[in-house]
């Protein structure tokens, strides 16, 4: 998660999300994520191979275009639905939330072979508002404002990945469930499909492009890439 806020805030995309709204008039106050995810899978998952046919639920855009490429068969559904589809065998498996939350919610005693920790989605939880409204606001509110939802920021990743800690212990005594813990060159072959998909959307706007320049240029910068 540090580096998901390091680039947000001292990697660009603080300046890149304002740049990209203003023309829509919002201001981007700052952003945030839960953490790092856990597949929810029905079915043992350890590598790439593996997701091939899966029935996946994921969200619309590019997280269903990197898995479609990676061999799944990525359908849509609202959060509400997963418990139920998973249930039902509607799907196989589930981009959902972080692990804690799955565990609370029951998802891995219905799909007892969660992967953890996560390599496949990282939504960005943003606040923003009105741009006019945001320039009325005197100069140590617009501070405020921006300074607590950096504070948010760090507080709800933390708190998050303290109870994954937490969870993952519970859910190792469980003789029912079963953590997948991808090897490094299983996650490098689904990053290096996720980076082909990457390309492609940045060439559907000259945003995209921005979005695409922006953020590989921070991982290249960091050695992620």
């Amino acid at each position: 998660m540090s580096r998901y806020n390091n680039y947000i805030y001292y990697g660009g995309g603080y300046e890149l999300m304002n740049e990209l709204y203003k023309p829509y008039g919002v201001k981007f106050v700052g952003g945030a994520a839960t953490g790092l995810e856990s597949l929810v899978s029905k079915k043992p998952l350890d590598g790439v191979a593996d997701l091939k046919g899966l029935k996946l639920r994921a969200p619309e855009g590019l997280v269903q275009s990197v898995f479609a490429a990676a061999g799944a068969a990525p359908v849509n559904l609202p959060g509400s639905e997963v418990y139920t589809a998973l249930s039902k065998g509607v799907i196989d498996a589930a981009d959902y939330t972080v692990f804690s939350t799955n565990q609370q919610a029951g998802l891995n005693d219905i799909a007892p072979n969660p992967v953890y920790p996560g390599f496949h989605s990282l939504p960005l939880v943003e606040i923003a508002m009105n741009l006019k409204e945001w320039n009325k606001l005197p100069d140590d509110i617009q501070a405020i404002m921006s300074t607590s939802v950096r504070d948010f920021a760090h507080d709800i990743s933390t708190q998050l990945a303290m109870a994954d800690v937490a969870a993952v212990k519970k859910a190792r005594k469980d003789p029912n469930i079963t953590i997948h813990d991808w090897s490094d060159e299983e996650r490098k072959k689904f990053r290096e499909i996720a980076r082909k998909q990457w390309k492609i959307y940045a060439e559907q706007s000259p945003n995209a492009e921005k979005v695409y320049k922006s953020v590989t240029a921070y991982l290249e910068s960091q050695g992620l890439l």
